[in-house]
């Protein structure tokens, strides 16, 4: 992206459990000042009624543009719009088996694969465990056309102290993968005291 352009972030969110994830995408964008283009599945919309309080409308309202699924002649289905890339969070398997394929059915998984095709950043921050072989190997099918998959797992090293702190130190990992530091995830090494032995992952 040029010196001086608009930074943009593609932000959707499938139908898996976890849509709180694509939430905080979006938060986190607004406090970057990272424009944020949001897509909503229809089987996403579904799971914020479940999973929030909140409407599609206030949903849109923490993004700076939104679009219908439908919509597959969007600027975001365009190479040519430029953007940091996307992340899909929650992302489901069906919607992850569909980016696979290359054979897309709407504006979310169009978008992610312009994002491919155009070598940006694609993250998939998957749920729906657990993986059976197929799952499995679709995801490194993604891993070798450029995708990266990113599970939203705790980081318990962080000391989290409620669910919302486990979500954002999982968004804002994901968030590092497009060069994006938002100052609210917890960092080993930056004021985390470590737990034993050299590092976070030091077993006995």
């Amino acid at each position: 992206m040029a010196d001086g352009e608009q930074r943009r972030l593609v932000v959707g969110i499938s139908g898996a459990s976890g849509v709180l994830y694509g939430v905080r995408a979006l938060d986190a964008c607004r406090a970057l000042g990272v424009e944020s283009h949001l897509i909503v599945s229809r089987a996403a919309a579904l799971t914020l009624a479940q999973e929030t309080d909140l409407s599609l409308a206030d949903l849109a309202a923490r993004a700076d543009v939104s679009y219908r699924v439908g919509d597959v002649g969007a600027a975001v289905a365009s190479g040519s719009f430029s953007t940091l890339g996307m992340i899909v969070a929650p992302c489901s398997i069906r919607t992850m088996s569909e980016i696979a394929t290359g054979v897309t059915s709407s504006l979310l998984t169009r978008a992610a694969d312009v994002t491919l095709k155009e070598r940006r950043p694609l993250v998939l921050m998957v749920r729906e465990t657990p993986f059976h072989l197929g799952h499995l190997r679709t995801m490194v099918k993604l891993a070798e056309m450029g995708a990266t998959i990113a599970p939203p797992l705790p980081a318990f090293y962080a000391k989290p102290q409620s669910l919302e702190e486990m979500i954002d130190q999982s968004v804002g990992r994901a968030l590092d993968l497009f060069g994006l530091s938002w100052d609210v995830v917890r960092r080993w090494g930056e004021g985390l005291t470590p737990i034993t032995g050299d590092g976070p992952n030091q077993t006995s």
